[in-house]
């Protein structure tokens, strides 16, 4: 079992940045995909970044170009950097450990 802690997250004007941390409570280094989703009111949970153990990465269509997900094996860490935000991208984040464990979330708005 592993425990996800989201950290982060806030208020930020469209086209700011914000980075988003995820902190395990064990080694992450043997799960095979990390990964951040995005909840909206009033939308389903949506996936946003995916890292796999080797590096590989995946992004929804709509954050390409503008998120960077990475992870910090030593550091049991996970991370979405979000630049040139849109009030779209508002959103509760959570991180996920292969989609079977996820963090309480962090929320995101962004809004002048």
């Amino acid at each position: 079992q592993v425990q996800l802690v989201e950290s982060g997250g806030g208020l930020v004007q469209p086209g700011g940045s914000l980075r988003l941390s995820c902190a395990a409570s064990r080694s992450i280094f043997s799960i095979y995909v990390m990964g951040w989703y995005r909840q909206a009111p009033g939308k389903r949970r949506e996936m946003v970044a995916t890292v796999t153990s080797g590096g590989a990465t995946n992004y929804a269509e709509s954050v390409k170009g503008r998120f960077t997900i990475s992870r910090d094996n030593a550091e049991n860490t996970v991370y979405l950097q979000m630049n040139s935000l849109k009030p779209e991208d508002t959103a509760v984040y959570y991180c996920t450990a292969s989609t079977r464990y996820w963090g309480q979330g962090t929320q995101v708005t962004v809004s002048s």
